[in-house]
């Protein structure tokens, strides 16, 4: 089977090349199942119930998150109400919402005619992050709570640290199917697949507008920089593209077959 991971999608036009671009990789890549890190898609800042309602309208599966979770009032809806929303596993306990979730693949069955699910954990590093549970002693337990349920799991590991990242994948290799980085919005070109079968990639990079500073206009960034006095970073708009990864994934024994980066253009911008 082949997943699609989206890489944090950024404000509106993030939404909008999604919706543009994502019809036309499903048919190219003969997707199955796809993911989606959400935690920027309200104006740059967080989730809103309406926009999550929306990116599932668009063929989106499950939405992760990271450490923008709390910037919209509204997820706490969210968090409540919507099993396919996401937030980092490594919450303390009685957070609201779930770190992870088993899900159905739509229209897919296995051998034995019971349906194909994927599990999707969200979790959150913590070097140059906020402090949270340690990901490296909560995660491994629920991996093999969710490996009673699928071989087939997906983790969005939402970190800064290159280092952290790859530790925590070299971990979890032949655990999972699949670790990807997202948060620091550039893509990385380090696609590989472990020894355990386990396919990693450092940082799926943004979906949204290119002609930026990670998503948001550049004068007021560089004015940041220069003066040191606060700016307002608004979304850009500009040079629209989306990021992210197909893994392909053998579904008898959860082990990556192959990882391609994905990095569409949108070359009618509307």
């Amino acid at each position: 089977m082949k997943i699609l991971f989206i890489g944090d999608i950024v404000g509106e036009p993030g939404r909008r090349a999604v919706k543009l671009l994502l019809p036309q990789l499903c048919e190219q890549h003969g997707l199955d199942f796809v993911i989606a890190n959400g935690e920027n898609s309200a104006g740059g800042n967080g989730i809103t119930p309406r926009i999550a309602t929306e990116l599932f309208a668009l063929g989106i599966d499950v939405i992760t998150s990271g450490d923008h979770l709390w910037d919209q009032k509204e997820v706490t809806e969210l968090l409540a109400n919507e099993k396919r929303f996401l937030r980092p596993l490594n919450y303390p306990e009685g957070t609201p919402g779930t770190g992870s979730g088993v899900f159905e693949v739509r229209g897919q069955k296995s051998v034995d005619g019971s349906p194909i699910k994927v599990a999707v954990l969200n979790a959150q590093g913590r070097t140059f992050m906020p402090a949270i549970e340690n990901p490296f002693l909560v995660v491994p337990p629920e991996i093999e709570h969710l490996r009673q349920q699928t071989k087939i799991i997906f983790v969005d590991f939402h970190a800064e640290a290159t280092s952290e990242k790859i530790a925590f994948a070299r971990m979890v290799d032949g655990k999972v199917s699949a670790v990807v980085g997202t948060h620091t919005h550039v893509q990385t070109a380090d696609e590989q697949i472990f020894p355990g079968g386990t396919a990693y990639l450092s940082d799926a990079g943004f979906t949204g507008p290119q002609e930026s500073v990670l998503g948001r206009e550049i004068e007021p960034v560089i004015k940041r920089f220069v003066t040191n006095m606060p700016q307002r970073f608004e979304v850009a708009t500009k040079r629209m593209m989306l990021h992210g990864a197909v893994i392909e994934i053998d579904e008898a024994s959860g082990k990556a077959i192959n990882i391609t980066r994905v990095s569409e253009k949108l070359l009618v911008e509307k």
